[in-house]
C-alpha cells in the first residue's frame, strides 16, 4: 500500500494533510475504487473521534495532490461523506466534520433511550399535547371507535442540542397522564413503563419522503430534504394497542440498522 508526495501542507485552521497521510493509505492494486478507499478511511477517523465534529479539513485540491488522486476522485470521496452526513461544505469556509450520524438498531426502545445509551444528551421540545377525537387511521391502529378520545402529542427531539426528529404519538385517553415536564425529562416508553404498562410487541414500517416547509424549518434542513419515516403501533402484554407513533427523522443525521439471520 502506498501514498505519494508527503509534504506538510495546511489550510488556515484546517487539518494538515501530512497528518492525514500518516493515517490513510491508498492501495492502487486493490479492486476497491480509489475514492471509496479514501472515503472509508476518513469515515473511520471521524466515527472514532480522531477527527471530531467541527474539524476543518484541508481543501480538496491539496488533499488530491497529497494522496496522488485526481481532483474528480477526491471530490467524489468528499461528496460521498457529505451525502452520509459526516461532512458539510460551506462556501468561503471549507469542508468541516459534522456531528456523527445517529445509528439506531430496530429494537423495542424509544429514541430518547437510544440517545441516552449512546451518550448523545437527548432533549425534547413539546410542541403540543391535547385530547382529540381519533381519526380513521389512528382509531384503526388503536382499535377504538372513530371519534373516540385519544391523547395526541407532538415533540421535537434533539441530540446534543441539534434537532433530529419530529415525533407524533397517539394514545388512548385513559391510559396514562402525560405532562410537558414529564415528556421533556424522559422517553414516552419510559413513562409508560413507570405507569405499570408492560410493552410487549410492536408493528412498524420504515420509509422515506420529502420534508414539508414546516418540517424542514423545525429540523434545520432544506425544504424538500429527504426524511426517514417510521410508523409504529406498540402493544402491551395482553395485545392491546397502547401507542401509535408516526415520526420523521433527518436522513442526513440518522439511520436505522437491523440484523438479518439466515434460517
Amino acid at each position: 500500500m502506498s501514498h505519494t508526495g508527503v509534504r506538510r501542507q495546511e489550510s488556515p485552521g484546517g487539518v494538515d494533510v501530512e497528518s492525514l497521510a500518516q493515517q490513510i493509505t491508498i492501495d492502487r492494486s486493490s479492486p476497491v475504487p480509489l475514492y471509496f478507499q479514501f472515503a472509508q478511511q476518513l469515515q473511520t477517523l471521524i466515527e472514532t473521534g480522531v477527527l471530531p465534529p467541527g474539524t476543518l479539513l484541508s481543501n480538496e485540491i491539496m488533499m488530491a495532490d497529497q494522496f496522488g488522486l485526481s481532483r474528480p476522485t477526491m471530490r467524489q470521496a468528499m461528496q460521498h461523506l457529505v451525502d452520509k452526513g459526516l461532512l458539510a461544505r460551506k462556501r468561503g469556509v471549507g469542508t468541516r466534520v459534522v456531528t456523527n450520524r445517529i445509528r439506531r438498531q430496530l429494537d423495542f426502545t424509544s429514541l430518547y433511550e437510544d440517545l441516552e445509551r449512546d451518550r448523545r444528551h437527548p432533549s425534547t421540545e413539546v410542541l403540543s399535547i391535547a385530547t382529540i377525537q381519533a381519526g380513521g387511521q389512528v382509531a384503526a391502529a388503536l382499535r377504538v371507535e372513530e371519534g373516540s378520545a385519544v391523547v395526541a402529542v407532538e415533540r421535537l427531539r434533539l441530540a446534543d442540542g441539534e434537532p433530529i426528529a419530529i415525533m407524533h404519538n397517539h394514545l388512548p385517553a385513559d391510559l396514562v397522564e402525560l405532562t410537558p415536564d414529564a415528556l421533556c425529562g424522559a422517553g414516552l416508553y419510559q413513562l409508560l413503563r413507570r405507569s405499570g404498562i408492560a410493552l410487549s410487541t410492536a408493528e412498524q414500517t420504515i420509509g422515506a419522503r420529502r420534508a414539508t416547509a414546516a418540517e424542514a424549518k423545525l429540523l434545520n434542513e432544506a425544504r424538500g430534504a429527504t426524511l426517514l419515516t417510521m410508523v409504529r403501533t406498540a402493544h402491551d402484554e395482553s395485545g392491546r394497542p397502547v401507542e401509535y407513533g408516526s415520526h420523521v427523522y433527518r436522513a442526513s443525521r440518522y439511520s436505522f440498522e437491523m440484523t438479518v439471520a439466515a434460517h
